[in-house]
């Protein structure tokens, strides 16, 4: 995925947050790892779930990559050809805000895969996942 993508994201992120009266996240390498991980294996596994389907959780990933997490939310969103329209989403959905929104995240990690040729159930060729966490 493109650095400009992942720091648009991040800081789409951050400015909405500063909006609500909350410090920035930063982001952090493994998260990332979790989040691209999660992303690629949505598009190659077709599905579309915070849950795996051999059910691995957000939290898994996140441990698997190597962080050591207190709190672990994900944001994950499909079909979106723009970081600024995944992060839109993302503030539009109840769920996916309030992760945005929780003061006891502090880092962030961001996930894209395209799949140009996307044939299966869940067809949507952009698949997106954003990972906020507190370390331990």
């Amino acid at each position: 995925m493109s650095v400009s993508v992942i720091d648009q994201i991040v800081s789409l992120t951050n400015d909405f947050r500063r909006q609500n009266g909350l410090p920035p996240v930063t982001l952090n390498p493994l998260l990332g790892t979790a989040a691209q991980t999660q992303s690629q294996n949505m598009a190659l596994e077709d599905y579309f779930d915070h849950t795996s389907p051999t059910g691995v959780t957000p939290g898994q990933r996140a441990t698997a990559a190597g962080y050591r997490w207190s709190r672990v939310a994900e944001n994950i969103g499909a079909g979106h050809t723009t970081a600024v329209s995944v992060v839109q989403g993302w503030i539009n959905s109840p769920g996916h805000r309030a992760n945005l929104l929780d003061p006891k995240l502090r880092e962030i990690g961001v996930g894209y895969y395209f799949m140009p040729s996307d044939t299966g159930t869940e067809n949507w060729n952009h698949y997106w996942t954003q990972v906020l966490a507190a370390p331990m």
